[in-house]
């Protein structure tokens, strides 16, 4: 193994049963955590995620050690390479961004609990934390809009960074004892333009299950954060044209957030078996797009 290089991570070549995920589960924290007693293994699911299936098992109730399975959604290979999520996550780790990588299997994989809260739309607006009306569009619609999308988005000269690519809040825990912020879940994690994943954020907002574009951050807000950003990023002041030029980069990608989070809900609501309404969330982002694209595409970036 080369210098440097993470160690391997094991696999496991067992697959666990979307519907029934407590036996195969239980099953890895025996390979994973031997010196624990099967009887006093407790588990706990999350319910919050629209892409996999997600259990905790652990022993003590301040789930200090605990073992988080992770199970894929159905067909979300469709979407997502596995093989470079868990490259992401190795890559995440080694630079102290990401929880421990216990082990992978045929259809999920096993992590580290991270301590803190999951944040929700009305936390990620706090600055201290900073630092159906339509149907779905025609096939023909569709592509129209991918390729104004291409056009317009490919003139605006946003740079190409490492991109999380899903900071919707419940991706982002707070750990107030120690007064940071991390990110978790690395499946759709790559290299992209760096206002697409600072729009998408934006966008996420509005939250998920209840989805309220009323919450989509203010122009003075946005600016707020962004200047926070290219500050940390550049480690000295920015000027005021730097802020609006990212500003009017992230809100001209956050269509393309839109857009593409629509089609993967289209794909969801064909394959999984996740309870939520997939096709319904695809309308919503659909219609925000065509209804804040007059306005977006009016942004001119500064002089």
């Amino acid at each position: 193994m080369a210098a440097g290089a993470p160690a391997p991570v094991p696999h496991f070549g067992v697959a666990l049963h979307q519907d029934d995920l407590l036996p195969g589960a239980r099953r890895l924290v025996r390979e994973l955590r031997p010196h624990w007693k099967p009887e006093r293994v407790q588990a706990k699911r999350f319910t919050d995620g629209i892409t996999n299936k997600l259990v905790a098992c652990y022993v003590e109730e301040d789930m200090r050690d605990c073992v988080l399975v992770r199970v894929y959604g159905e067909r979300t290979e469709l979407l997502v390479d596995r093989e470079n999520e868990v490259r992401n996550f190795q890559l995440l780790r080694a630079h102290g961004c990401a929880p421990k990588l216990y082990c992978t299997f045929q259809n999920g994989l096993c992590y580290e609990y991270m301590q803190g809260m999951a944040l929700g739309p009305e936390h990620i607006r706090e600055p201290r934390l900073f630092s159906l009306s339509a149907d779905v569009p025609e096939i023909e619609v569709l592509e129209r809009e991918l390729a104004w999308l291409k056009e317009h988005l490919s003139q605006l000269d946003s740079p190409v960074v490492f991109c999380h690519n899903d900071l919707l809040c419940k991706n982002i825990i707070y750990d107030s004892t120690k007064g940071h912020v991390r990110f978790i879940d690395y499946e759709y994690a790559g290299y992209n333009y760096q206002a697409f994943d600072i729009g998408n954020h934006f966008n996420e907002f509005a939250g998920v299950n209840e989805v309220d574009y009323c919450q989509y951050p203010a122009r003075d807000t946005q600016l707020q954060w962004l200047r926070y950003y290219l500050q940390a990023q550049k480690g000295m002041a920015v000027t005021s044209r730097e802020v609006e030029r990212l500003y009017v980069q992230v809100n001209k990608f956050a269509l393309a957030s839109h857009f593409f989070w629509a089609l993967w809900a289209l794909i969801q609501n064909q394959f999984s078996t996740i309870d939520f309404d997939f096709l319904r969330y695809a309308v919503i982002r659909f219609n925000q797009y065509f209804k804040v694209k007059p306005q977006v595409s009016a942004l001119e970036l500064p002089k």
